[in-house]
């Protein structure tokens, strides 16, 4: 094999080696991966005193050689954790979270058709580069509610729609009677 098939598999088995103790300290694997810790690094000292003459090579595995002396730095803390009693491992954790039921969605006391109005309204605004400033929903509610009955007394009808138009830059809402 030559030198950019040895580094590509150098790359990959340190990629899997990631993955493994990964697994490991999530307590999924039951043993260190030992046997493939070895391969990698016997593939990170082949050449460690041969020349690369091509520079990209070398940078990459330069670069993979820097990966995996961090890697081992982390591992070996995360074993002397372990060692030590003082790393509890996420496993239970995954379990306890993996049965619980998913947090219910908050009901919001706030219409449809204000809640459409609302997100019409912030459009516009963004569309005028308006800040939004401290509008929101329930906002925007009261507003429509406070309007709708003096709205239907002047038009003399039930149904009426909001609507949110830009007139010379600043948006407004406006309501429309339905016949």
């Amino acid at each position: 094999m030559g030198v950019q098939e040895d580094i590509y598999l150098f790359e990959q088995r340190l990629n899997d080696l990631v993955v493994k103790y990964e697994q490991y300290f999530l307590g999924l694997e039951k043993r260190e991966p030992l046997k493939l810790l070895d391969d990698v690094e016997r593939q990170s000292r082949k050449y460690a005193t041969t020349k690369i003459s091509n520079t990209m090579l070398k940078f990459r595995y330069n670069s993979l050689v820097a990966r995996f002396s961090s890697y081992r730095q982390y591992w070996g803390r995360i074993i002397r954790l372990i060692e030590e009693g003082k790393y509890s491992r996420d496993r239970a954790k995954m379990a306890r979270h993996a049965l619980l039921p998913p947090a219910p969605e908050p009901v919001s006391s706030v219409p449809p058709e204000a809640e459409q109005v609302y997100r019409d309204y912030l459009a516009a605004r963004r569309a005028c580069n308006l800040n939004s400033g401290t509008i929101s929903p329930e906002k925007i509610a009261d507003l429509i509610a406070q309007q709708q009955p003096l709205i239907q007394k002047r038009y003399g009808t039930d149904r009426i729609t909001f609507v949110v138009v830009i007139e010379n830059g600043v948006p407004k809402i406006k309501a429309r009677p339905q016949r």
